[in-house]
């Protein structure tokens, strides 16, 4: 049955812009940090063998890769209007010209990116998200993907908010191939042959296919292309052992033994790069003066960039200001702070959400709609409205080099 009819109501009510529900991803091999407001008595809402929730996905028409048991909408985003509930995949696909507009859906076929905060009690495995070559060989995309660490999430750093990144100069195959020699002994010891470094909230990093990092307990925000492929390189992390099935989970049969495969995965220039942090760490970089900003009440910087794949910008609104926002692309978005009206949208960020509850936090603004502009309004006398806007690839205006 098609969902045509509901996704033009949902478009011509909202003048462009259509309300999302929150959609949770858990992961067996991690423990949930418990900072997404989802209520801890739901933090295993998919079951105990599932793993907790520690991944809430945004604008996602992608499916999580999460092994057999996974649920047939699992990562999947909703579109809610009037009570009900439709894929926002479906009205991509059906509708695309009307979401992402012509020139996007000729270019790109469809909406190849989604987003997401992760949040863990403790350090990810140190791992690496195979390039479209390696991906293309179990029939999947490669993943370069982005972070920002939003300091409203990260009230606290949990465990260990430091990332290994990389590999030290110097470290060779035969270094890293030894460490996989050693997967069944307990700790395999990559982490020696890496280096750490201390996650600030309000900045980021990107993060390219290839690219071996063990994401630390800082709340993180992603923007990524649109797969879920990975390969985790570290057989023990807070003394609890990774399978060598989470290694080779997108790698083709017949090379699951191949240790030679395996090293050739890795981008060894990117890893080994003697100027890794200055190539790849992200502050801020305003969209525009920040004094012609600040006296139309608002302030907006790119937070994300640099790439071809997504881009993403935190705008902030001030106490009692209302202020009309243009873009040259569809996007997506969530309320990190503060509360008032986007459009005709009633926005708030909510204080606890029950698994399965609806939120005002999210919406999808479509092409036409962002480039018209959007009057934004803070309904507060005392706090900002916070926003972090997500966007896919063929967005004109993000920069294509690092700025500052």
């Amino acid at each position: 049955m098609s969902n045509q009819s509901f996704f033009s109501d949902a478009l011509t009510a909202g003048d462009g812009v259509v309300r999302l529900a929150p959609c949770w991803v858990p992961r067996a091999f991690l423990m949930p940090g418990g900072r997404l407001k989802l209520d801890s008595r739901d933090l295993y809402a998919f079951g105990a063998h599932r793993g907790g929730i520690d991944e809430r996905w945004f604008s996602s028409t992608t499916k999580a890769a999460n092994g057999p048991l996974t649920t047939p909408d699992e990562g999947l985003s909703y579109i809610e209007f009037n009570g009900k509930k439709a894929l926002l995949k479906e009205a991509i696909d059906t509708a695309g010209d009307q979401f992402l507009g012509s020139a996007v859906m000729q270019k790109y076929h469809g909406w190849n990116f989604f987003c997401k905060f992760f949040d863990n009690l403790g350090p990810i495995p140190h791992h690496l998200h195979q390039n479209d070559e390696f991906a293309a060989r179990v029939g999947q995309k490669g993943k370069p993907e982005a972070y920002y660490f939003p300091p409203q999430y990260n009230f606290t750093g949990n465990n260990f908010p430091y990332t290994f990144m990389g590999l030290n100069p110097g470290v060779t195959r035969a270094h890293v191939k030894r460490c996989l020699e050693r997967w069944n002994e307990g700790d395999n010891g990559i982490l020696y042959l890496s280096r750490a470094y201390k996650l600030k909230p309000g900045t980021g990093w990107q993060i390219d296919p290839g690219i071996l990092h063990a994401p630390g307990s800082l709340v993180t925000y992603e923007p990524q292309v649109n797969s879920d492929v990975f390969a985790m390189y570290q057989s023990l992390v807070e003394g609890r052992a990774v399978g060598w099935e989470l290694l080779v989970k997108d790698v083709p049969p017949e090379h699951q033994n191949d240790l030679e495969y395996l090293l050739d995965m890795m981008d060894w220039p990117g890893n080994t790069d003697p100027e890794f942090a200055e190539h790849r760490h992200f502050d801020p970089a305003p969209v525009a003066p920040l004094d012609k900003m600040k006296d139309a009440g608002y302030s907006e910087s790119w937070v994300v960039y640099s790439t071809p794949h997504y881009s993403a910008k935190e705008l902030t609104v001030f106490p009692r200001c209302s202020v009309t926002i243009k873009d040259a692309a569809a996007y997506g978005l969530i309320l990190v702070q503060g509360y008032g009206m986007f459009g005709k949208h009633e926005i708030e960020t909510p204080s606890l959400i029950r698994f399965g509850q609806m939120t005002k936090d999210e919406l999808f603004v479509t092409a036409h709609a962002a480039a018209n502009g959007i009057v934004i309004t803070n309904k507060s006398d005392t706090e900002n409205l916070v926003i972090l806007k997500h966007f896919g690839p063929g967005n004109a205006e993000a920069p294509t080099k690092k700025l500052v």
